[in-house]
């Protein structure tokens, strides 16, 4: 034991750490370790008591679990059997119950592992000499204080004051500070460990706040850290199970590796302060077969007749990095020639993935256009060379008309994990996106502006009103990889300290599409948040992240609640991250406009979707659509791109929609060539050099064309009809009869067959 005269010596003395060494003894004793005892370590070393102000009950309470941490870590005896187990038992009975929280114990979730619970996880963990040992969150020290004294211990504590306690109690660990759910990144210069213990924040996540899924992504994060045969004792919340409602993010977060244990534990926490149930799961890193049955007891005296440690795997060899030279460049619009697969990429990164600039050289001269090929162009950036960029996987291709037309030479310069551009994770065409996209977010618009009171329109206000970003138009083709290049954006902005940003998209299933695309480039999955996590009345407790917001969501409302405000509220007037418009024709027609079957009003989400940007001024707005200029009453939602007002040819949303529409598709061409000059759009399609196919026609028999034939009589009644019901009654039928006309045609196509 530390002599306490010697510890009062050093020049550096922490009182908390000074009352815990006092309170050993006790600890260490056999009698019940009381309120009193606590108490008076406290006054000693503070020099004062708690009514006086000088510590808190929590703060003893903290103390507590430094002093068992300090008892156990210089016990005789490790976890290796069950009889150390009912050791730690006999110790908890001792002790009294924690009754006080704190904001930030709350805030951090820091409910310390029980010592009779971290005794069965590292008895489950089965370490032995040769391995090195990882605590994602160490808190206090009661988990890693219970390991053997042969293991190498890597602890990781993101509070400064329990991780100088760690310090106190474990002098030879390697002590660091980060989130838990990053610690594939930022320790991938510390040996790789064998064993990852844990017992992770269930419900609470550093710059997201409160996040029902925090657990489930620091387990994540551990099983993709470990060496391959390695072993993850996680203690979980009593939700994570393979359950209705958890089944999918269960079978995602486990796929590839084995769980050999399933428990599930009631009543164990009531020291600690609170009665949850928990799960603790043991999981070896190797695939394997079904899950086991989980086994379900009141308390860990119940367990312990019913444990057994599962034997461990074999360790794979820790891969040795290899360094080649990129292979040499190949024609674009060649390679689609020869529809070959694309071998395995030989480049391979260094271990480190620092953040820098990505590199290339500004073309003054454009660079030569290539063979034409019918009305397409191979396409190529125009102004840039980038130095280690690759080629696209497949050949891309623009029209004639767009293809004559150089981009600006640009001058922002991203900047991007290493690793994205040596390893090929975005193509030369795709960092041009980010490229442009950053050079437009630099500018902004002539004028000043404020939003209208009424309606979808900005009013000029040289007095009060505020200067608008300018936007960018992404409007390439399927295959060209849109997502991947607005994550690509997003991520230059959320390495540049920006760390708020609105991705909108179709539909909620497209999360799990722009989740891909995140984590491809290096996020986590956890950083793209849905909306749909808060009530729309609730504040959003979002800190940092990318928010995820489906143009139906957008336009709800529950009486005086609105999603739009909710984000709006979230945001603040001064946010200057990205707002990604995927799919930005579904925004379409907010000017409304003549349909088909008569004037039509503007549509509820493209309404919302212009107001978002109206209300953010500073907001880096990118629009994503191959199909967003099909019509020019569908661009009235491109707000950012400077098509009208100051400055331009046309005083407002209504005379550039009016006079555009009477050039026709001629004049819409002239458009998208124009803010391609101006460096604010971009259009890309796949190349289709190769490609064969064959036209297979079928004939209608009488009876199909019979069928047919009555379903459009039935629709010419509706149309005769039409003046006594709303079009959008009509639009509906139409389509119906439509459909059952298709419906029944193909029936009878099959039967045929």
């Amino acid at each position: 034991m530390t002599d306490l005269l010697d510890l009062a010596a050093r020049p550096a003395v922490i009182p908390a750490h000074v009352a815990a060494h006092r309170l050993l003894p006790v600890v260490a004793g056999n009698a019940p370790v009381t309120r009193r005892d606590l108490n008076s370590a406290m006054t000693a070393a503070f020099g004062g008591s708690d009514a006086e102000g000088c510590w808190t009950q929590r703060d003893s309470f903290e103390m507590l679990e430094h002093a068992v941490a300090l008892h156990l870590a210089a016990a005789s005896w490790s976890m290796t059997s069950l009889i150390d187990v009912a050791h730690a038992s006999a110790l908890m009975e001792r002790l009294p119950t924690q009754t006080v929280r704190s904001e930030e114990q709350i805030d951090f979730q820091q409910f310390s592992t029980p010592a009779d619970i971290a005794a069965i996880v590292v008895l489950l963990a089965a370490i032995d000499a040769e391995d090195v040992v990882l605590e994602p969150s160490a808190g206090n020290g009661l988990l890693a204080a219970q390991m053997p004294a042969y293991a190498a211990l890597q602890l990781n504590e993101i509070d400064p004051r329990r991780r100088a306690r760690l310090a106190d109690i474990f002098p030879s660990a390697t002590i660091t500070g980060h989130d838990g759910a990053a610690l594939v990144s930022h320790h991938a210069d510390l040996p790789q460990p064998s064993v990852i213990v844990m017992n992770p924040p269930f419900s609470r996540s550093v710059g997201r706040g409160v996040d029902d899924l925090a657990a489930v992504r620091h387990l994540q994060a551990a099983l993709r850290r470990v060496r391959k045969g390695g072993r993850v004792v996680a203690i979980m919340p009593d939700w994570f199970a393979p359950s209705a409602r958890m089944q999918k993010a269960f079978d995602t977060v486990l796929t590839g590796v084995t769980v050999r244990t399933s428990i599930r534990l009631e009543h164990c926490y009531r020291k600690h302060g609170t009665d949850i149930a928990v799960r603790l799961y043991v999981i070896d890193k190797a695939a394997g077969g079904a899950p086991p049955v989980t086994i379900q007891r009141a308390s860990v005296a119940d367990l312990v007749p019913a444990l057994s440690v599962p034997p461990r795997l074999a360790l794979a060899d820790t891969p040795k990095l290899t360094f080649r030279a990129p292979v040499p460049g190949v024609s674009m619009f060649g390679a689609a020639r020869v529809t070959r697969s694309a071998p395995p990429r030989p480049v391979h990164a260094p271990r480190r993935n620092d953040v820098l600039p990505v590199g290339y050289a500004a073309l003054d001269t454009p660079a030569p256009l290539g063979d034409q090929a019918g009305v397409y162009l191979p396409y190529r950036p125009s102004r840039i060379a980038f130095t280690a960029a690759g080629e696209h996987p497949t050949a891309l291709v623009e029209s004639v008309a767009m293809g004559s037309i150089p981009m600006p030479v640009p001058t922002h310069v991203p900047s991007l994990p290493e690793r994205t551009v040596t390893e090929r994770l975005l193509s030369a065409s795709q960092l041009e996106t980010v490229v442009y996209a950053g050079h437009a977010w630099t500018r902004m618009l002539p004028g000043r502006f404020r939003p209208d009171k009424e309606g979808v329109g900005l009013a000029l206000d040289t007095d009060d009103g505020r200067q608008y970003r300018q936007g960018f138009f992404l409007g390439d083709g399927t295959g060209a990889g849109k997502g991947r290049q607005v994550a690509a954006c997003i991520l230059d902005n959320w390495l540049s300290g920006r760390r708020r940003h609105i991705w909108v998209s179709k539909n909620e299933p497209l999360l799990d599409d722009a989740r891909r695309d995140w984590t491809a480039l290096g996020g986590l999955t956890g950083d793209v948040q849905p909306l749909s996590n808060w009530k729309i009345d609730q504040p959003i407790t979002l800190d940092e992240g990318v928010l995820f917001v489906s143009y139906p969501t957008l336009r709800s409302a529950r009486a005086d609640s609105t999603r739009l405000q909710q984000i709006l509220d979230w945001a603040g007037p001064d946010f200057d991250g990205v707002i990604a418009f995927d799919e930005a024709h579904e925004m379409g027609g907010v000017a409304g406009g003549e349909g088909a079957l008569g004037k039509t009003e503007g549509s509820q989400q493209g309404i919302c979707g212009v107001l978002l940007q109206n209300h953010l001024p500073l907001a880096r707005v990118l629009y994503a659509s191959a199909t967003g200029a099909s019509d020019v009453n569908n661009l009235a939602y491109a707000v950012r791109l400077g098509l009208w007002g100051p400055e331009t040819a046309f005083a407002d949303r209504t005379a550039f929609i009016s006079q555009i529409r009477q050039g026709g598709i001629a004049a819409m061409e002239l458009v998208a060539r124009d803010l391609k000059a101006l460096g604010l759009y971009i259009a890309r399609a796949l190349s289709f050099a190769g490609v064969e196919y064959d036209v297979l026609r079928h004939t209608l028999t009488p009876e199909q064309i019979a069928i047919y034939d009555q379903y459009a009589q039935g629709w010419a009644i509706l149309c005769a009809a039409a003046h006594k019901i709303s079009y959008r009654e009509v639009a509906i039928m139409r389509r119906n009869a439509r459909s059952y006309a298709q419906l029944r045609i193909r029936s009878l196509i099959t039967r045929s067959r």
